[in-house]
């Protein structure tokens, strides 16, 4: 049987820091839905509170092969890809993104 730890620390209502041996993430949210920001991208989770019952679903997943795969600078590229990403069946392939 594995060992496993995990700590949680409340900054303020809604708003956690969570850190186990994977690494360290952050979660905000209420009772029954919250997001957590981590090293394998965001996740959103909805359940039923003291239910035990809920799902989780991963909505940006970390960059691979990044060194900093775990930190904020992983995610927030993949977000402004897509809002700038020009459209895939144009032949150009350029983007809109002046830094794509």
């Amino acid at each position: 049987m594995a060992l496993r730890f995990r700590q949680t620390f409340t900054l303020f209502p809604g708003v956690r820091i969570n850190i186990s041996k994977a690494g360290i993430s952050t979660s905000i949210g209420i009772p029954g839905a919250s997001v957590n920001i981590g090293r394998q991208g965001i996740r959103a989770t909805v359940g039923a509170p003291g239910t035990g019952i809920s799902y989780s679903n991963l909505i940006v997943p970390a960059r691979v092969g990044s060194a900093h795969s775990g930190h904020i600078r992983a995610w927030i590229p993949i977000l402004s890809a897509h809002r700038f990403r020009s459209d895939p069946r144009s032949d150009s392939g350029a983007s809109a993104h002046p830094l794509m």
